[in-house]
């Protein structure tokens, strides 16, 4: 029987506490994204509790350098007063995150370059990011 702590926290070992931003501190860290490497296999992924892969618990965090490739890029008008856009994005490391890429909502599309530009959205909670390349499309 657990008598002190967290029960989840003791039987899962050092994969939580992962997703914590406050826990690195502030600095030039607070603006960065962190995501897990499995151990085992070296599969990276994004907010997991376990290896999508081989089901491994040992999970090491890394901070991502923050660029990556738009995968796919949608505009919702609900629930919002304006559109905005949500975009899959698949970062260098080889992990796909949901977050928001600023710009024109018609200008972004998928195979566009982004960089990190804020890591937590005051409103929605989640990443931004900001075009590396401007679209240059209208010939297309």
């Amino acid at each position: 029987m657990y008598h002190s702590g967290n029960v989840a926290q003791q039987a899962a070992g050092p994969a939580t506490g992962l997703l914590d931003p406050e826990a690195k501190g502030p600095g030039p860290d607070s603006e960065a994204v962190f995501y897990q490497r499995c151990t085992w296999c070296g599969t990276a992924m994004y907010h997991r509790v376990l290896c999508p892969v081989c089901r491994g618990s040992e999970l090491r965090t890394e901070r991502s350098e923050g660029t990556g490739t738009v995968r796919h890029a949608t505009v919702v008008h609900r629930n919002t007063p304006a559109a905005r856009n949500v975009s899959l994005i698949e970062m260098a490391e080889g992990f796909v995150l949901r977050g928001r890429v600023m710009g024109p909502l018609i200008g972004i599309h998928s195979g566009d370059r982004v960089r990190l530009s804020t890591a937590k959205d005051p409103v929605r909670g989640e990443p931004v990011f900001q075009l590396v390349d401007e679209p240059y499309r209208a010939w297309t």
